[in-house]
């Protein structure tokens, strides 16, 4: 017996603690065993390796890797535990020693010792975080590729994609940061965050393309975690201050289609742990799968923004040609029957060939103006019309002006001089000269210049003008400026309403603003009030009146004006406006008068409803 038992193999003298020790040492999953008062006995190797903490740091301890969220889940999970002896399957989550949120799969038994009472527990931790972490950046992909096309709009589709991005990654904000070429400026399109107030200023702001964590990524072409984004070397304060946001982490992945890099795909404030690889290969999955979505929608954008602007453009074409008709036939009409008049007045007086001659060349002129604009009607109803009646028509007319400076300068010297100094005099350049003017001053002065010209009118001025700095412009330059805003504020303007003018001082210059709480302007109408000759009357609605009476009808070429003004003298001319809720439509009436409109009760009815704001700057 004594020799039977000397040759027994070591392992067979083991216990049986060790012979556990010895399995659970090479177990890949983390194992751990808790005495009956939860604190730890034993953990392998696996464990220290997955959750950051050794035996000889936890031996008697309690492990601290409960999140505050599972706490409960845990209770009833040992409950559970101790009533069924074994728990397969059990999921919940698990802090690593560096804050670091696992996904955990828990299996665990009860152990008993040799009298058959409960000695504690041994529990096995599957890591799972990235097996769910796969499946979902799957799942979300194939989310994404079979819901994406079903945006049409550039908005809803990137709109879309953020919700995704911030939902699977946990992150408290994202955005699509789109590349302006032309202007070497990213823009946010959308920006989605838990503060919606955040997210609508975002879509406000535009900065440099080589600014930012943005940039960089523009530049390299690589994505690119900052853990602490307010020390980093890639901190550029501007966002978050215009924003009002404090972003403290960041993981922004480039979008790229073959040709070129459109833009960024951002994530910022990671709700749990730090960003990491795995975020930024799903982060780029993501850009790589909309890239060319986002590239074919904003081409279809920018398309369908042009066909707007080219019917926008035909309308107002449309327009200005039925003004142009109106402002023709009505004048050229009364001239042609006021010739008649004149010719029946003068027939058997003491007939002058001359005067006949006169007359008959003018009338000829008339009647072929009459029938250019019967011309200009056919065309717009798209009849048949050669451009050369039009041209010899324009010859003709040059023609006959050129022999009626004729007959005026016979007997008073070589008639081609008279010719070319009328001419010069009537068309030729003049250059105005710029001088240092107090804007307050000229302003005020201009002012009561004209209030005798609309003393007819019942509007209030309201001045709000402050002394400021010489401007450097010709006189007569300023005063059309003034004189056509405030022609135009008062024309827009109902009786009993009110128009603001202000003067005040700037760093950089001298600001001018004339402000109406009148009828407004459509945004189709904003669109091309500086570019062309547009009036914002429908031309059937338009009357010419007197300057200065509500809707009066004018040219449309005093804000066209200024703008060429604005180009040559070195200032800047912009207007915002808001079209009167109660009238939306161009062809929307207002009654001209705050007491005789159905909306408007009171003075501050009207001036809440719309209104007008030109700023000019000079610098």
């Amino acid at each position: 017996m004594k020799n039977q038992s000397s040759s027994q193999s070591p392992i067979s003298c083991l216990s049986a603690e060790q012979r556990y020790r010895a399995f659970l040492k090479f177990l890949p999953d983390p194992v751990f065993v808790f005495n009956l008062d939860n604190t730890v006995s034993y953990l392998n190797p696996a464990f220290e390796k997955v959750f950051g903490w050794s035996l000889a740091e936890l031996e008697g301890a309690i492990v601290p890797f409960v999140p505050e969220s599972a706490k409960e889940q845990t209770r009833l999970g040992i409950e559970k535990l101790y009533s069924e002896k074994v728990i397969h399957g059990f999921e919940t989550q698990r802090l690593t020693r560096d804050g670091r949120l696992l996904d955990i799969v828990v299996d665990g038994a009860i152990f008993y010792d040799d009298q058959d009472r409960p000695a504690g527990q041994v529990i096995t931790l599957r890591d799972v975080t990235q097996e769910k972490r796969v499946t979902r950046t799957n799942q979300a992909l194939f989310r994404i590729a079979n819901s994406l096309y079903q945006y049409r709009k550039l908005e809803d589709r990137l709109e879309f994609i953020i919700k995704e991005v911030q939902d699977l990654l946990a992150v408290r904000g994202a955005s699509v940061i789109l590349l302006d070429e032309e202007k070497q400026e990213f823009y946010f399109p959308v920006a989605n965050y838990e503060d919606a107030g955040t997210g609508s200023r975002m879509r406000e702001i535009r900065f440099p393309a080589d600014k930012g964590v943005a940039g960089h990524v523009y530049r390299t072409g690589k994505p690119l975690i900052v853990p602490d984004y307010p020390l980093s070397p890639y901190y550029f304060p501007v966002v978050d201050m215009k924003a009002g946001y404090q972003t403290l982490n960041m993981l922004d992945v480039p979008i790229q289609i073959p040709e070129r890099m459109i833009g960024v795909l951002c994530a910022v404030n990671k709700k749990e742990g730090e960003f990491d690889q795995t975020d930024v290969e799903f982060l780029s999955a993501i850009a790589s799968a909309v890239a060319f979505p986002i590239e074919n929608a904003r081409i279809n954008a920018e398309l369908r923004l042009s066909y707007e602007e080219v019917q926008t453009l035909s309308r107002a074409k449309d327009r200005v040609i039925h003004h142009l008709s109106h402002e023709l036939k009505t004048p050229v009409s009364v001239l042609s029957a006021s010739l008649g008049l004149l010719e029946k007045k003068l027939s058997g007086k003491n007939e002058d060939p001359g005067i006949s001659r006169i007359l008959e060349r003018a009338q000829r002129s008339l009647t072929r103006i009459l029938d250019m604009q019967y011309q200009v009607q056919d065309i717009l109803r798209q009849r048949d019309y050669r451009a050369y009646n039009l041209l010899s028509a324009l010859m003709d007319n040059c023609s006959d002006v050129l022999e009626t400076l004729a007959d005026e300068t016979c007997g008073q010297g070589t008639a081609s001089q008279k010719i070319r100094n009328r001419i010069h005099e009537l068309f030729g350049p003049v250059e105005s000269v710029s001088e240092e003017i107090q804007l307050d001053v000229f302003t005020e002065n201009v002012i009561r210049e004209l209030e005798p010209r609309f003393s007819h009118r019942r509007c209030r001025i309201r001045r709000h003008i402050a002394p400021t700095p010489p401007v450097f412009i010709p006189k007569d330059v300023l005063y059309k400026i003034i004189e056509g805003l405030l022609r135009n504020a008062i024309e827009n303007t109902p009786d009993s309403g009110v128009i603001e003018i202000g003067i005040r001082g700037m760093a950089s210059g001298s600001e001018l603003e004339v402000r109406d709480f009148g009828i407004g302007i459509t945004a189709e109408n904003q669109k091309l009030i500086f570019e062309s000759q547009v009036t914002t009357a429908e031309p059937l609605q338009y009357a010419t009146r007197k300057p200065y009476d509500f809707h009066a009808g004018g040219k449309g070429f005093d804000l066209l004006r200024m703008k060429i003004f604005s180009e040559r003298y070195h200032f800047s001319i912009r207007m915002r406006s808001n079209r009167c809720i109660y009238i939306p439509e161009d062809t929307d009436l207002c009654p001209g008068d705050i007491h005789q409109c159905r909306h408007c009760k009171t003075l501050e009815d009207c001036m809440r409803s719309g209104g007008t704001t030109m700023t000019v700057n000079f610098i």
